[in-house]
């Protein structure tokens, strides 16, 4: 995953042109199961309209000593994106209009756009900003505006059951590893790990879109598809870094999504929750009233919580391969939970007879072994699985009564299987004693 991120670090990027095509290619060699949706310059999308394609080749600003600043070469964040062509001279004070800085971050580019104003711009750190003396400056910005096609591109990967389970990131901002490049190589990956499981009982449905305008055009034309099948979903976003694990809630904030997240994540080191009053990405539109999927946010830093989002800070001193691997394990857990049956049922009736099967702790022994001391620690979470797997209550629910993690109730649920005592169903199922 690291290795991707830095393949994918240098292109320039944005809602449109040369270079999300060129990362969308990446993708498609990775996974030749994507394909791609095409939207054509002034195409309506619900209440939005697919804007111009924009590219560039070069800018800077360049004093009249001959000293240049804020050159596109050096750090594609240098430019406003969509900035218009420019070909100008003025003076420092006109300049200071179109010129982006951060005083809290001095070493830091900034990262700006104006997609749907027609504008110019330059972003500088603070430092650059102090050095640049009084005079004119010849302000430059070879980049064009067009018609053509905006693109994005989705995989299904189909199950024994057309229920969905829906992965969504976007990939349209440029040189910015956690905002940018975490959420892509993670869901490559989860791409790869459903291709690995050989008899998939659920249909898997990934996208990677140009922020907000990809996701409302796919909606626009995936509408009804996606609320008849996906009965839960996950938009990536800032998953690379190492400092905490955020729930982002849906709307209404407690969707099966939402179940099976807080139990994937529970008891993990400095869990964050926060509601969707603090939206910000995808998520808006997949839970906008009228569309109402049941998708939840996941990050590990959220976008807008940490000091370098935005900036040309966030790199990998912020992303690392142990923060990727970690939000990797935690949608695998939730993967894994779905395949095996989110439902366990007990096949005996009143609490099981655990010693004789081996998985009750050897208590008459005055030295406990080390394989009963794990079964100590284990039992009080068994005894929870079986009085909680009634065929209605979910894995994600037992977590919680249980205050452990998904992946020790998945544990647990596998030792109950082998031991013939537990099954688990992927529907709710009605126990009648019999």
């Amino acid at each position: 995953m690291i290795e991707l991120a830095k393949e994918l670090y240098p292109i320039n990027r944005s809602i449109t042109g040369e270079g999300i095509e060129k990362s969308f290619a990446i993708f498609k060699r990775i996974h030749p199961e994507f394909n791609v949706l095409s939207f054509q310059t002034g195409e309506k999308v619900f209440d939005w309209q697919v804007p111009n394609v924009w590219n560039i080749k070069d800018a800077y600003i360049e004093h009249e000593s001959g000293k240049r600043f804020c050159e596109f070469t050096t750090n594609n964040l240098h430019v406003v994106g969509y900035s218009e062509p420019i070909n100008t001279v003025i003076s420092k004070q006109e300049l200071l209009e179109h010129l982006h800085w951060r005083e809290d971050l001095p070493s830091a580019i900034p990262y700006i756009t104006s997609y749907y104003k027609r504008t110019w711009g330059f972003c500088i750190s603070h430092e650059e900003f102090e050095k640049m003396p009084d005079g004119k400056y010849h302000c430059f910005i070879d980049s064009s505006l067009s018609n053509g096609k905006m693109n994005l591109i989705e995989a299904i990967l189909p199950g024994k059951s057309s229920e969905e389970i829906f992965f969504s990131s976007y990939l349209c901002h440029p040189s910015m590893a956690n905002n940018e490049l975490s959420g892509p190589v993670v869901l490559s990956e989860i791409l790869e790990y459903i291709k690995s499981i050989p008899k998939r009982f659920y249909t898997y449905r990934f996208v990677l879109v140009p922020e907000t305008i990809g996701s409302i055009a796919y909606l626009s034309r995936r509408l009804n598809s996606l609320k008849d099948h996906v009965i839960a979903g996950y938009n990536l976003s800032c998953v690379g870094d190492e400092r905490r694990f955020t729930h982002l809630q849906s709307r209404s904030g407690n969707t099966l999504a939402d179940q099976a997240l807080a139990a994937a994540i529970k008891n993990k080191d400095r869990v964050v929750t926060k509601s969707f009053s603090f939206r910000g990405s995808d998520e808006r539109q997949y839970n906008a009233p009228g569309i109402d999927l049941p998708v939840c946010g996941f990050s590990r830093s959220k976008y807008g919580d940490y000091p370098e989002y935005h900036t040309s800070l966030d790199d990998f001193n912020v992303v690392t391969q142990k923060g990727l691997q970690g939000s990797l394990d935690v949608m695998k857990d939730i993967i894994d939970a779905f395949e095996t049956g989110i439902y366990p049922v007990i096949k005996v009736l009143t609490e099981p007879q655990l010693g004789k099967r081996g998985l009750y702790p050897n208590l008459s022994n005055s030295t406990a072994s080390v394989e009963d001391s794990r079964l100590i620690n284990d039992l009080s979470i068994r005894m929870d699985v079986t009085a909680h797997s009634d065929g209605k209550t979910t894995i994600f629910s037992i977590a919680d009564l249980a205050e452990c993690s998904l992946r020790k109730i998945l544990e647990e649920v596998s030792i109950l299987s082998t031991a013939n005592l537990v099954t688990c169903s992927h529907t709710k199922k009605e126990i009648i004693n019999t």
